[in-house]
């Protein structure tokens, strides 16, 4: 049997994370903090349990930490670990709360991200570096499987309508 690398140990818990959101209808996309070798804060995508825009795992995992540190500012050496490629917000709360190094699974695929370019910008007085793909058939296929079973639900429910109006 393979050895993780710690990156792949640390996206595995990522991973976790986000099968905890899909066990409760989200989007399966989780994030974890980690701060010397170990988890201080994970998260999970919330969007649809709490209507709000802004409760992505990333956000979620990043504001768990800074009440776990009471700081806005997290401790030089912490790491996010996500398992899709971050939004522009949350590449702007990373790079916000000094995140050193992020490391994402699955690539967005639409392009939208924007991860390189904002950790390149230099827009503050901080740089995060960005490795991207780890594990990334497994976070990708998390994510596919969702939007395969999610669209033929869909697809079953709008059949399962027609069908009521035809019967009436």
């Amino acid at each position: 049997m393979k050895r993780l690398t710690r990156e792949e140990k640390f996206m595995k818990a990522a991973i976790r994370a986000a099968k905890r959101g899909l066990r409760q209808g989200e989007v399966p996309i989780g994030a974890v903090v980690v701060y010397e070798e170990k988890v201080v804060a994970s998260g999970y995508n919330r969007r649809a349990k709490l209507q709000l825009a802004s409760a992505h795992a990333e956000m979620m995992a990043i504001d768990r930490a800074c009440k776990k540190f009471r700081s806005w500012r997290l401790p030089e050496g912490c790491e996010l670990y996500v398992t899709l490629e971050p939004c522009p917000m949350c590449m702007g709360a990373s790079l916000n709360a000094r995140v050193d190094k992020l490391y994402f699974g699955a690539y967005e695929q639409k392009g939208r991200s924007l991860t390189e370019e904002l950790a390149a910008a230099n827009l503050l007085n901080h740089k995060t570096e960005v490795t991207g793909g780890v594990l990334k058939e497994e976070c990708s296929s998390l994510l596919t499987d969702f939007f395969v079973e999610m669209r033929k639900k869909t697809k079953e429910e709008k059949e399962r309508k027609k069908e009521e109006n035809t019967d009436e």
